[in-house]
């Protein structure tokens, strides 16, 4: 029962998957989004392979917990995963998960040109395992 966290953005999907017992998140990859759909192929490829049952992604809230226009793409992509994929798709609230990765990546001295390479991967990691915690204090 495998668990893969998506991390949205305009640019690149943060990919994390948990493992085989739904405690733990671990970054996979970042998928390049070049308009074409070949990001909903990559998805698709990742949830075979890890034999994936269910898929998060990331809800972008404003602080005040509405959801805005970065909100509202993030559950029309939702959404088509959810009827491409015939897998239960949640939505979990992200805020702040970016900040929290790009200050993790400070704090451990990474470049700026690496962080940018992983923040996502690792946005996507802080939005899975906070969701397995959530399902795990049931």
């Amino acid at each position: 029962m495998r668990i893969i966290g998506l991390d949205y953005g305009d640019r690149r999907i943060g990919v994390a998957v948990s493992d085989a017992f739904g405690w733990t998140a671990q970054g996979l990859e970042v998928i390049e989004r070049r308009g074409n759909g070949a990001e909903h192929t990559r998805i698709a490829e990742l949830v075979r392979e890890y034999d994936v049952t269910e898929v998060v992604v990331g809800l972008p809230k404003n602080m005040n917990g509405t959801v805005g226009p970065r909100g509202e793409i993030c559950i029309a992509f939702a959404e088509e995963l959810r009827q491409a994929l015939a897998l239960p798709v949640h939505l979990w609230d992200e805020r702040l998960t970016t900040v929290s990765a790009q200050r993790t990546l400070i704090e451990a001295d990474v470049s700026r040109k690496k962080r940018k390479q992983v923040v996502d991967k690792l946005a996507a990691v802080f939005i899975l395992q906070n969701f397995l915690d959530s399902k795990s204090i049931r």
